[in-house]
This record gives structure tokens, C-alpha cells and sequence, in this order.
């Protein structure tokens, strides 16, 4: 299994939501029946998630860290990492762990499963 290849479509496809091209790359990456879970609490699968980056603003930037591959099986991979995106000044960060299931159909690697768990500011504690 090749981890940089999953990291490598990780980074495209925060690199098309940057672009404002989010809803044609996850169109094409998931597979029919995959489903994204997000930090504010929705379930969305592969046709909402069109729709919705269809009208998302672009993120200005993006930074993925601790990235990690768990190979599951010759033909499924799991990437967790922590992900940090702005889209400007004045609108909040944000910061979450996340993590994107992958499987291989076709020959081709696609996105099964995303998941976001929010980090919570340091202030939020104190």
C-alpha cells in the first residue's frame, strides 16, 4: 500500500475546497455510498455533500499534521490526522481531528467514510 498516495489525495482535496472545486473532486473520490460525519453534527452522504460544497466558501488555507496511515487490508486504509483551515480574518479557525476511510475499487482509491472531531480552543478550558 502506498501511504503518500492517500496522503497525496488527502492534500487534493483540501486543496480543491481552497479552490472552490470541493463538490466536482469529492464527487469523483467518493465512492456511492460513502458518507461524511461533521464536527457540527451532520451526516451527509456522497449527494449532500455535493450540494453543500457547491455553495461552501473557499478556505483560504488548510494544514494537515500528525497524519497517520492504518492499513486495515490490501484494499482499505484509514488516514488520521489533525487538520487546521482559515478562510480569512475575522472568521474562526478550524481545528479538528479527522479521519478519511479509503478503499480501493477499480484499481482506483476512493473516500468510504470522513469524520471530523472538533479541537476546542485552549481558552475553552481556562
Amino acid at each position: 500500500m502506498d501511504g503518500a498516495e492517500i496522503l497525496r489525495l488527502e492534500h487534493a482535496g483540501w486543496a480543491s475546497l481552497c479552490q472552490g472545486t470541493g463538490a466536482d473532486f469529492y464527487g469523483r473520490l467518493m465512492t456511492a455510498d460513502a458518507v461524511m460525519v461533521l464536527s457540527h453534527g451532520f451526516v451527509l452522504d456522497r449527494d449532500a455533500v455535493i450540494a453543500s460544497l457547491d455553495d461552501a466558501p473557499p478556505w483560504r488555507d488548510y494544514e494537515i499534521s500528525e497524519d497517520r496511515l492504518i492499513e486495515v487490508g490490501e484494499d482499505t486504509a484509514i488516514l488520521v490526522y489533525t487538520g487546521r483551515a482559515s478562510r480569512g480574518e475575522g472568521a474562526p479557525a478550524f481545528h479538528a481531528l479527522m479521519s478519511s476511510v479509503y478503499t480501493r475499487r477499480d484499481g482506483q482509491w476512493r473516500l468510504t467514510l470522513y469524520q471530523q472531531t472538533s479541537v476546542p480552543d485552549a481558552d475553552h478550558y481556562q
